[in-house]
């Protein structure tokens, strides 16, 4: 924590922050102030021993001078004695693993020049030392069974060869920067930008460390994190080999390479994704997630359980009808731990090969500060006890224990020294049937702290993206920092949401936006018939999904008296051509054709088509290297407005990718934008 630090020099980092909002929410010291977000903490990664004795994991704070987050390594027992630091500096430690054995420990820090590198602890003495001299950043690290071996992916760059040839340059001279050429379909990357010639390779090292073994040099990209077989002879990936594999991205495949001769073994071959293969204890099983994919925009991962040649394969739990996420097999190999979503909510469960689920912790989750994502970790030891990340609407992630008899308890508390003084709003879970069909829908109400049934407040409706993710019962630092400023915020999961089966989240394929408005539109009336709602200050947000729907709601109602729409997208055919999953995630999933072929399609579904019927004052933001939902949809979107003399704004976010929110200050700053343009336009 920076208490030492003055609330001068807090809010000196934030940018063009609306300062009668800030007066108005600083004269009561006992509301979450927005120069709180550098204070926040959450827990990460946990990672328990093979005993189950003790747990590491990453300890995220936020750096008030760096304006970033950083990371460093915590460790505790199982019943949350022994808190301590473990390894902790300026190198941003992450992906801590336990040997196989219990007695070393590995992680990923920055070396002396800045490299992510892979380290090696001790844990009986802790003496450490830098396993490798890496010059591009590993990823996916594992142990091998025997803790001989460590593997590792990582990304292999490719010279490019310059397509003309061009006079040389004289000697001291200055000419432009060269071009630059692209003949590949995906070519930048929102956070990666403009990408290099490459791919992701699966590598190993020794465990006392040497030079890395790349196990793969194919044309395509081996990412995730490699997973060992029982005799440590054996890698299993999932990867996308097909020749085609940039337009058809979801196909891919579990793999077996042999570390010896490096041979490369195709296991599963079906049209869809088959991902996190994960070997049985004997070697016997290989259990993977995956779907036969019908290129509908939601569906849901199904588990799979297969003999180690790919024969045999059964679907295990299919009446589950969620998403199976993080597969972890049991020590006797009856069974697998895993996590997944249902009605807003993160559970770990385990099920039996024979499919019986028992749900073993709920509450899982807080990886995501600003806003009420899913989001969760956990890890199991040998003898079935488990560590976990847990939050609820009061707290971000906090590490929690758990075992096979459901029994669990919370072991950490990272930010009881904040918000213990602090009053935050209550957090009501609220369902309601939607107008146009009568389907019911989840949502959540903030209140404001001190909140009187008797008056009248502003309603902030809240839109997450996706459209294909969930919003639930999980603490959100922006939620709180509206309603200290007198709002009441809904947010709600609408038709399209996941944690509620795959017919709720495929309800919107080819239909979006669509019955999804008349969702959210019920769900701000279901507020307003309980009396506590101002008809007249109905606001409206949401980011990316969220922008979409938002920049939609105010094309097709004038109830509300201002909007905030962040990086949206507002052209489905410029989006396709301009997004970085455009061509291949969003034109195979969401959309019915090529633009050229649809045009009439893209066009109903697009909210810049219906920008004429817009009368509500409008904000846009959205960051200016955001290349998801790239900056020229909202500048069309903004535009647009404009020539129609409809109040608008358009903010633009310096450096900032999809997930700008990722800096403090800019959390912070897209906070207040938002609360000053709607305080504009309040009565």
């Amino acid at each position: 924590m920076n208490r030492s630090l003055t609330l001068a020099t807090a809010l000196c980092l934030t940018m063009t922050l609306t300062s009668h909002v800030i007066h108005a929410q600083s004269s009561n010291p006992a509301l979450l102030q927005p120069e709180h977000i550098f204070e926040l903490e959450y827990a990460d990664d946990p990672r328990i021993s093979p005993d189950g004795s003790e747990i590491v994991y990453v300890r995220t704070s936020m750096d008030i001078m760096t304006d970033r987050a950083q990371t460093n390594l915590w460790i505790t027992n199982y019943d949350g004695s022994g808190h301590r630091p473990l390894v902790t500096g300026d190198g941003n430690y992450t992906s801590p693993r336990w040997s196989p054995d219990g007695k070393r420990l590995l992680y990923i820090a920055t070396d002396e020049r800045g490299k992510r590198q892979i380290f090696l602890r001790w844990m009986d003495n802790g003496q450490t030392t830098m396993l490798t001299r890496l010059q591009k950043s590993p990823g996916g690290v594992s142990w091998s069974p025997n803790s001989q071996w460590i593997a590792f992916n990582m990304f292999v760059p490719e010279p490019a060869k310059p397509f003309a040839d061009l006079p040389n340059q004289p000697e001291g001279a200055k000419w432009a920067p060269p071009a630059t050429t692209y003949e590949r379909l995906i070519y930048r990357r929102d956070v990666g930008g403009f990408l290099p010639l490459g791919h992701s390779q699966i590598f190993i090292i020794p465990a006392e460390g040497g030079t890395p073994r790349q196990m793969t040099a194919s044309p395509y990209n081996h990412e995730g994190t490699p997973q060992w077989t029982p005799d440590s002879q054996h890698l299993l990936i999932s990867a996308n080999r097909r020749d085609d594999w940039e337009y058809r991205s979801l196909d891919s495949e579990v793999y077996e390479i042999d570390i010896v001769d490096k041979s490369v073994q195709q296991i599963t071959d079906r049209r869809g994704p088959d991902n996190n293969p994960v070997a049985s204890p004997d070697g016997q099983l290989i259990a993977y997630t995956g779907f036969d994919d019908r290129f509908q925009g939601y569906q849901v991962d199904k588990l799979y359980v297969m003999s180690r040649d790919g024969s045999g394969s059964k679907l295990i739990a299919d009446q589950l009808d969620r998403d199976i996420q993080n597969l972890q097999w049991s020590a006797n190999g009856q069974g697998l731990f895993f996590q997944y979503d249902t009605e807003g909510n993160t559970r770990v469960a385990f099920v039996t090969l024979d499919g019986e689920v028992t749900d073993l912790a709920t509450n899982v989750g807080g990886l995501s500060l600003g806003r009420p994502y899913s989001g969760a970790l956990f890890t199991v030891a040998r003898d079935g006890r488990f560590a976990f990340t847990h939050s609820t609407p009061k707290h971000p992630a906090d590490v929690a224990t758990g075992g096979v008899d459901g029994q669990t308890r919370r072991i950490t508390h990272l930010n009881d020294d904040l918000l213990s003084q602090v009053d935050q709003g209550e957090v009501e879970e609220v369902w309601y049937s939607s107008s146009h069909d009568g389907l019911s829908i989840q949502g959540w109400i903030v209140k404001p702290p001190e909140f009187d049934t008797n008056r009248k407040y502003p309603l902030i409706l809240e839109i997450h993206g996706g459209p294909f993710s969930n919003y639930g019962d999980r603490f959100a630092a922006e939620y709180q920092l509206y309603a200290a400023a007198g709002f009441v915020v809904l947010y709600t999961n609408p038709r399209g949401s996941t944690s509620y089966g795959q017919d709720f989240g495929n309800a919107i394929h080819h239909a979006y936006p669509g019955n999804d408005y008349y969702d959210l539109m019920s769900g701000v009336d279901e507020l307003i018939s309980r009396g506590y709602i101002d008809e007249k200050q109905l606001f409206v947000t949401g980011a990316s999904g969220g922008g979409v729907l938002s920049s939609w709601i105010v094309g097709h109602t004038d109830r509300f008296a201002g909007a905030a729409v962040q990086k949206p997208v507002v052209n489905w055919y410029s989006w396709v051509l301009t997004a970085d999953m455009g061509g291949t995630g969003g034109l195979n999933y969401w959309l019915p054709d090529a633009p050229w072929n649809a045009l009439e399609h893209y066009m109903q579904r697009s909210p810049i088509h219906h920008v004429g019927n817009v009368v509500t004052p409008t904000m846009l933001i959205t960051g200016e290297v955001d290349w998801r939902t790239p900056m020229s949809e909202s500048e069309q979107f903004y535009q647009a407005l404009k020539i129609q003399k409809i109040p608008a704004m358009l903010v633009r976010i310096p450096e900032g990718n999809h997930g700008f929110e990722s800096r403090p200050s800019h959390l912070i700053s897209k906070v207040q934008h938002i609360l000053g343009w709607f305080n504009r336009y309040r009565n």
